[in-house]
Parts: C-alpha cells; sequence; structure tokens
C-alpha cells in the first residue's frame, strides 16, 4: 500500500499552495481559490478548502520533508518571514533537523541527513 495523497484543508487556498509551492520547488502560478495539487516526485499535496471554517490551531499533524541544503531553506524561510520553531540543528544519529510553522500554523520539519 502507498499513501496517494496529504491533503492540508484551509480557509486560504493560495497563500498555503503558495507557500508549498515555494517550498517543494515547483513551478506555477494556479489561481483557484477552492482545490489545488501540488506533485513532487511521487508525492501529491493537496490544498483544499471544503467551505467550512478552519481555526488553524490543528497541532495533531506534522509533515518532514528530506532536503539536500537545509541551510539554504533556512534562510529562504527566513526571507519569507517564517516563524521558525528550531533552526538547524545537528543530531547524534546523522541528520540535522529543523522545524518552523507554515502560513496556517501547521509545524513542518525539514531534515538532512550527513
Amino acid at each position: 500500500m502507498k499513501i496517494g495523497e496529504v491533503c492540508l484543508e484551509t480557509n486560504n487556498v493560495r497563500r498555503l499552495a503558495d507557500f508549498y509551492r515555494w517550498l517543494l520547488g515547483i513551478p506555477g502560478d494556479d489561481h483557484d481559490e477552492v482545490h489545488q495539487t501540488l506533485i513532487a516526485e511521487e508525492t501529491m499535496l493537496t490544498i483544499y478548502n471544503d467551505g467550512s471554517v478552519k481555526n488553524n490551531q490543528n497541532r495533531n499533524i506534522s509533515l518532514a520533508f528530506t532536503v539536500h541544503d537545509i541551510q539554504s531553506y533556512h534562510r529562504g524561510l527566513l526571507e519569507r518571514g517564517t516563524e521558525i520553531i528550531e533552526g538547524p540543528t545537528a543530531r547524534p544519529w546523522g541528520v540535522v533537523n529543523m522545524s518552523f510553522y507554515d502560513p496556517d500554523g501547521n509545524v513542518i520539519y525539514l531534515r538532512e541527513f550527513q
């Protein structure tokens, strides 16, 4: 079994999709306010507004992405004004992790294997 897609429900599809398009390095400028699908390698990320009001206080899920240059992402996130939870930190198991909030307050982790 494979996970077919991850969906983030939001009140602001364009803002969140633009953020993830930048983060994942996906070109394009979709103006759909209800539903956008981003595909990076084998993973589909859907940004969707089902019409209900979201409180953006969901702290029950986080997303993690593996990157090749975590310092570059860290600089880019700071330039975008992203709220960083923890900057790049080397872990004893051979990885550098960092965490931050996406525009809806979801916790996102980046990791770079050393």
